[in-house]
């Protein structure tokens, strides 16, 4: 028996996951580390934290399985995107990196849009230029840190840091290098244009990779901290995106997947170029080779629950430390008892600002309705009912682009609340399913590595075998006629509090 390790390194923890080559868990394991924000809008992490739990849970995952490291046949790579890493010529760390959700780059954008042109900018990397993309960070680097910006050598994404740390190689995959903006995407290559235009070292990036081909093999220094062998291949992976789209099984056409983690996701697979001339959706290249995948993203999403959470659910922390249970669990069953529609209390997530399908970078969250009937369950309703609106903002412009969804797949830590999928059918109205995995990008990078280990031919024969269903969750007729009043209603708040949030912002 052959042994696979997907390895997803996130925003608010790594996890590390061991299975066996018919995808059954073996054992997992998982290391938490903070985000830093220096400045209202940013946000950064330091890549040593990154690496510290990966090298830690994998020791932990290897001494736990009781499995011979020469039967470890791969390991996959998933991590968040868009996360700037600049190393210097010996491959330290330069600086924290600058991550997804961070927002000081607009100015940049705009030098990025003027430069290139804004029309031609989507033609060849798919998006506006955008905050939270890496190109972006790369200028503002160069503007503000110019000391630091000469002394890179190497610019890595998240989990390619970790690529170098485990293999020594620099290298990249398609999926992650397409949240670059330094991509053309139709063509799957670093743009020369783009790079010249902006200036930047086509030298300092790495090289690219399809998701499941080798990229190196473990290093003796870490099979020696870790218990891991040389003969491990390490494949490119994914992104946390692409990968959870293997993990879920949506690798063709028809198929997609509602992600709630920190930020949320509505994703469609796709095997030709399909490119929104508006950029209020993300095209980039997927996991599977030669073709690409349409995605809207909700920048606060699990992160707003959290954020009210950790601020105003100190009572709920405290009961569910004492009952042993999960302090979302007892927040889904006391927004459960709230009507739809939070007692006429509307919720916009937009903590980070928001790229679906308003591209600002300047909004911000509100509650909108409050008044001295609402209880903190109201509270906690309204936000996962907000975040649930700006998913369906995400799939009504996929539906608007002809991806006909045929299959919807939930997955993230929200998904895993019967509540949220059941707002999400109520929304969309569709069927929305769940699989028996849990595991999601984990999953995914682990089925792209048994493919480029030689276990299975391609990425959906090994999906055929990996992906289960689990539970399926139908729209009620009642409930989603009565979103639909609510949804309107979130719908014009954005342009009405649009002006007003640049002159927050001011």
């Amino acid at each position: 028996m052959k042994y696979l390790i997907g390895i997803d390194i996130g925003t608010s923890a790594t996890k590390t996951v061991m299975f066996d080559e018919k995808f059954n868990v073996v054992t997992s394991a998982s290391q938490e580390y903070p985000m830093y924000q220096p400045r209202n809008g940013w946000a950064e992490q330091m890549p040593e934290d990154w690496r510290d739990a990966v090298i830690n849970t994998l020791r932990e995952v290897i001494s736990k399985s009781n499995v011979s490291a020469e039967d470890i046949a791969g390991i996959g790579l998933s991590g968040q995107m868009h996360g700037l890493v600049m190393l210097d010529e010996n491959g330290a760390v330069l600086r924290p990196s600058i991550i997804w959700c961070d927002q000081r780059t607009q100015k940049q954008c705009d030098e990025i849009t003027e430069k290139i042109g804004k029309e031609r900018l989507i033609e060849i990397t798919a998006n506006p230029a955008l905050t939270g993309f890496t190109a972006s960070k790369i200028l503002w680097v160069r503007e503000n840190e110019p000391e630091i910006y000469a002394k890179c050598r190497h610019i890595l994404l998240p989990k390619d840091y970790i690529r170098y740390i485990l293999t020594g190689e620099f290298a990249t995959e398609v999926s992650d290098a397409s949240g670059m903006q330094l991509m053309d995407i139709p063509n799957r290559c670093w743009s020369d244009e783009v790079l010249e235009k902006l200036d930047i070292d086509k030298s300092m990036l790495p090289k690219m990779y399809e998701s499941p081909e080798v990229t190196g093999k473990i290093t003796k220094e870490i099979a020696e901290k870790t218990g891991l062998s040389v003969n491990t291949v390490v494949v490119g992976g994914a992104g946390d995106n692409a990968a959870a789209a293997v993990g879920t099984g949506v690798v063709s056409d028809g198929k997609a997947f509602t992600t709630i983690g920190t930020s949320g996701v509505v994703f469609a697979h796709t095997s030709e170029v399909s490119i929104d001339p508006k950029g209020r959706v993300h095209t980039f290249c997927c996991a599977v080779p030669d073709c690409w995948h349409i995605m809207g993203v909700t920048q606060a999403a699990g992160l707003s629950l959290k954020w009210f959470r950790d601020n105003f659910c100190g009572d709920f922390m405290e009961m569910a430390e004492k009952e042993g249970v999960d302090p979302y669990y007892l927040m889904d069953k006391a927004a459960d008892k709230i009507p739809v529609g939070s007692n006429r209390l509307i919720y916009l997530p937009y903590l980070m600002g928001e790229r679906t399908p308003h591209l600002d970078s300047d909004c911000r969250g509100v509650f909108f309705g409050l008044s001295a009937i609402h209880t903190k369950a109201d509270m906690i309703r309204s936000v996962m009912e907000g975040v649930a609106y700006s998913l369906k903002n995400c799939n009504d412009i996929l539906n608007e682009m002809g991806a006909e969804i045929n299959e919807m797949m939930a997955c993230g830590g929200g998904g895993t609340s019967a509540l949220w999928r059941q707002m999400l059918a109520d929304l969309y109205e569709c069927d929305v399913k769940t699989l028996s995995s849990k595991e999601g990008p984990a999953l995914g990078v682990a089925i792209l590595a048994a493919v480029g280990a030689g276990i299975y031919d391609n990425v959906k024969t090994a999906c055929d075998e990996a992906v289960k269903i689990d539970k399926i969750c139908s729209p009620n007729k009642e409930n989603s006629e009565s979103y639909k009043k609510f949804y309107g209603i979130y719908n014009s708040l954005y342009s009405h509090l649009k002006e007003d949030f640049k002159d927050l912002t001011k």
